[in-house]
């Protein structure tokens, strides 16, 4: 029986933007702004040849009763601003953006991401997300016009509308016409696209870069988001780091490739992660305790009750049982803040009294446990073999680590786990192609649309 060949690890790195995992009173934290934190933390992915380097968006600071949140980074400049500037002190790692499909339009952002792939040789990545949130909105004086129910409708065509542009460009560079006697420029075709949600015509100004069309990324976990990155995405974020909950969400989303004529390994699907390394079992156990207990003060801990019972909570005792009051459906505490309205905030609410009853947390314990405990845990040899069986057992393709710290948190995993995972023939010893497509393993970008004349 022929031995079935080990997957390769995909790998990728976060500088974190909301979450509170960020430990800002670490004596090794730095600035989360300047742009020598985003350059080192680039470098040393890509010094442990991870495929990607990824940066969050958010389009308006969250607020907390009133005030700007306390975690929040004020002051964090445009992802693909950053990007390009990346791109000069980089020279393989591929440099991914969050770029709004509801608050942008399809000229500016084709344009935009097209350049950051000519500017980095063919290492663009765009991850395509939605917003339905009036508080958003109003940033851009379009309150909540759009129904969450057709976010991914623009979505797609959004993305459908940018891969015309980038089509609308024929191949080649000038060239003489001999008998005009002139020289005719081989690009700039013309589009029109009619839709649902856009209405546009014209020239593209911006040739499409190395890849043809950037990798699409895809973040959302709903069945009309699983839907979507099926259809269109090259690799998805999941929210699944859990061996159990990975493999049933890695099998629910491969199995929808076959009916967009794609196959599994046209996308990767990748959870996001955190790790913590010791010597020993034992030591790395305890400075998880210490990480977790940092990541989660009392003020935190209650910020994220209030977000998930969507009521005012500030009377209770973090180190006291949860509180006896359901939780209110559409209620808003901490405003884009969104991660449990509506739909799921009963079923995170249950979910969490029945975790404290069973186990007998308090609400800082509680929380510590459902939102700050790290994903690998281990000395660097049980964090290798636990990735790598993760990955084996498809439950993922590979991993996009958070560190708890920035700018050097990713040092320690790149330093003294990626060795492993190379001795293990799991993980590329040097990257073997020029492009985020080549380090992903993906088929060349795909014309959606006939060239115009």
């Amino acid at each position: 029986m022929p031995v079935k060949p080990l997957k390769q690890i995909h790998l990728a790195a976060q500088l974190p933007s909301v979450q509170h995992t960020v430990i800002w009173s670490d004596p090794a934290a730095g600035s989360q702004i300047a742009f020598d934190s985003f350059a080192r933390l680039a470098r040393t992915a890509e010094r442990g040849r991870f495929d990607f380097f990824f940066l969050s968006e958010g389009l308006r600071l969250r607020e907390h009763k009133g005030r700007v949140l306390d975690l929040d980074v004020a002051g964090r400049p445009e992802a693909l601003t950053v990007l390009s500037a990346l791109s000069a002190v980089t020279t393989h790692l591929g440099l991914a953006a969050t770029v709004n499909s509801t608050f942008n339009e399809p000229y500016d952002v084709a344009r935009r991401v097209a350049t950051l792939d000519h500017l980095s040789g063919g290492r663009a990545a765009w991850n395509v997300v939605t917003s339905h949130d009036a508080f958003t909105g109003d940033n851009f004086r379009r309150g909540s016009f759009l129904d969450e129910a057709d976010r991914y409708t623009r979505a797609a065509e959004f993305l459908h509308t940018a891969r015309e542009l980038w089509d609308s460009w024929r191949p080649g560079d000038f060239r003489a016409d001999a008998a005009a006697g002139e020289f005719v420029r081989p690009g700039a075709g013309r589009f029109a696209h009619r839709g649902q949600h856009f209405d546009i015509s014209g020239r593209f100004s911006t040739p499409a870069g190395p890849q043809g069309h950037p990798v699409v990324i895809q973040a959302g976990d709903s069945p009309e988001g699983r839907e979507f990155a099926a259809a269109d995405a090259d690799v998805v974020f999941s929210r699944h780091a859990d061996l159990a909950g990975g493999r049933a969400a890695y099998r629910d989303v491969k199995a929808r490739l076959a009916r967009y004529g794609r196959d599994p390994e046209d996308l990767k699907i990748i959870p996001s992660v955190s790790y913590v390394l010791g010597d020993t079992p034992a030591e790395a156990a305890e400075r998880a305790e210490e990480v977790a207990r940092a990541q989660v003060s009392p003020q935190t801990a209650l910020m994220l009750l209030e977000a998930a019972w969507g009521r005012d909570l500030s009377g209770y005792d973090p180190d006291g049982p949860l509180p006896d009051v359901g939780p209110v459906p559409e209620g808003v505490v901490t405003e884009g803040h969104n991660l449990y309205r509506s739909r799921g905030r009963e079923e995170t609410v249950r979910h969490w009294r029945r975790t404290a009853e069973e186990r007998g947390l308090s609400i800082r314990e509680l929380v510590t446990e459902v939102t700050a405990r790290p994903t690998f845990v281990g000395t660097p040899r049980q964090v290798a073999d636990a990735m790598n069986a993760f990955v084996q057992s498809d439950a993922a393709d590979g991993f996009v680590f958070s560190p708890h710290t920035v700018p050097g948190g990713l040092e320690e995993l790149v330093d003294r786990v990626v060795p492993l995972l190379q001795e293990m023939g799991v993980h590329r010893a040097d990257y073997t192609g020029p492009t985020l497509r080549d380090h992903l393993g993906l088929k060349p970008a795909r014309r959606h649309f006939e060239e115009t004349p």
